[in-house]
């Protein structure tokens, strides 16, 4: 049987508790345990997170700490801990400071050398790689990417060649928009959209992103976060000119990209040169 030890009380420990994405029942028996046994809970949205406690019979006091005030948080709550006070973390939904506030109070508190124990438990990000079909050995979590069209397209194209399952959070609102975008600059790769994880109307859509992206266009509305896992870059055998030529000619007869865009996503797909693919697009436009 494995026991906990508790800490000293001359000083408190901070707990990073994760909470569940969707279903209630997705929280371990440690972590109610110990959201019962702190002094105080620091959570991204009290309203929300009184609904779990709630449903657990937690009555610890609780305050909020979110992306507007968790700067001016962080000294009261150091304070705190070095009184001898013990404090959850919690945010909405999943791991706290995995794009969600609380990375800054971790690195403050850990600059004052003082104690931080993780309570482990949900990730949408991990939930949805292990069912994607898609490789898990090696993957990369970018969280959400810049909303800013130029912004966005730095990002991606800074991991065009990255080998790695690619992990991005994104609302329902945008992300047709991501899905286009990410065509665009890396290519048709196969993907697997996550949506609603763990809760009533939990969807996993599975495929190339185009056919993501179609299945998403006949849908009246999409609700809920969505993770959007997107596979990496293969390994591809070096193609001649003549094979490079064709490529084009085929895209060029079945795409309305521009020719930037174009040169983008080609170049992304075979790991060339984009002004190389860039400059035969303009020689077969003219021909």
């Amino acid at each position: 049987m494995v026991v906990e030890i508790d800490t000293p009380n001359s000083v408190g420990t901070l707990y990073i508790v994760a909470t569940p994405v969707g279903n209630l029942e997705d929280i371990t028996f440690r972590a109610v345990k110990r959201l019962k046994q702190v002094d105080l809970i620091a959570a991204e949205d009290t309203r929300h997170s009184r609904k779990l406690l709630s449903h657990y019979g937690i009555d610890t006091k609780l305050v909020s700490c979110h992306e507007h005030n968790e700067i001016n948080r962080t000294p009261q709550f150091i304070a705190q801990l070095k009184k001898g006070l013990d404090i959850a973390l919690i945010s909405d939904a999943g791991t706290p400071s995995i794009s969600d506030p609380g990375y800054k109070l971790v690195a403050a508190v850990a600059k004052e050398n003082l104690s931080i124990i993780p309570i482990p438990g949900c990730s949408a990000a991990i939930a949805g790689l292990s069912v994607s079909g898609l490789p898990t050995d090696s993957f990369l979590f970018l969280g959400f990417l810049p909303k800013k069209q130029q912004k966005q397209n730095q990002a991606l194209e800074a991991i065009v060649n990255q080998s790695a399952t690619l992990i991005i959070y994104e609302s329902p609102r945008r992300i047709k928009l991501l899905i286009e975008n990410i065509l665009k600059i890396l290519g048709d790769r196969n993907a697997c959209l996550a949506r609603e994880i763990t809760k009533l109307h939990e969807e996993y859509i599975r495929g190339s992103l185009s056919e993501i992206l179609k299945a998403l266009e006949e849908k009246e509305v999409i609700k809920g976060e969505c993770s959007l896992f997107v596979q990496g870059q293969l390994e591809e055998k070096p193609i001649d000119k003549g094979q490079l030529e064709n490529i084009v000619c085929k895209r060029l007869a079945t795409t309305d990209l521009g020719t930037s865009d174009l040169a983008r996503q080609i170049s992304g797909e075979f790991k060339l040169s984009k002004k190389k693919v860039y400059d035969l697009i303009l020689k077969l436009n003219r021909e």
